[in-house]
């Protein structure tokens, strides 16, 4: 299956915390999903296209983890996007915090809580064609 010309690869870095002063490049998420003509996440197109919409973490000295953008109802707006690893499974997801508010530009800010329930800032360094 082709990718669509308007999903886009959104690579996240750690951004600058206590633990990385400076953020870090090797922790963060790869994330392919439709933007609008806002560069925000349309929801509409993801629910056409659910399968593409795949999400990359990665974290200097663990293996890659390989999941899906998934939209479940909840949170603030009425619903909350988030990466699940494991469809069987709830305890491994993890959550953007307001992540369908953000436009998805590089220099900008989003906050995703991990699965030691952490709530860590990933800034946007890059957006490209997924294709």
């Amino acid at each position: 299956m082709s990718i669509p010309h308007h999903f886009k690869r959104i690579t996240l870095h750690l951004a600058r915390n206590k633990e990385y002063p400076v953020g870090s490049h090797m922790h963060g998420y790869d994330i392919v999903a439709p933007l609008d003509a806002d560069s925000r996440i349309d929801a509409a197109e993801w629910r056409k296209h659910r399968e593409i919409c795949r999400v990359r973490r990665f974290w200097a000295g663990e293996p890659d983890q390989i999941g899906y953008l998934r939209h479940r109802p909840g949170g603030p707006g009425g619903a909350t996007w988030i990466v699940d690893y494991d469809a069987a499974r709830s305890d491994d997801d993890e959550p953007a915090y307001r992540l369908g508010d953000h436009r998805m530009q590089v220099g900008e800010y989003v906050s995703i809580r991990d699965e030691d329930d952490e709530l860590r800032t990933f800034q946007i360094v890059a957006v490209e064609n997924a294709a």
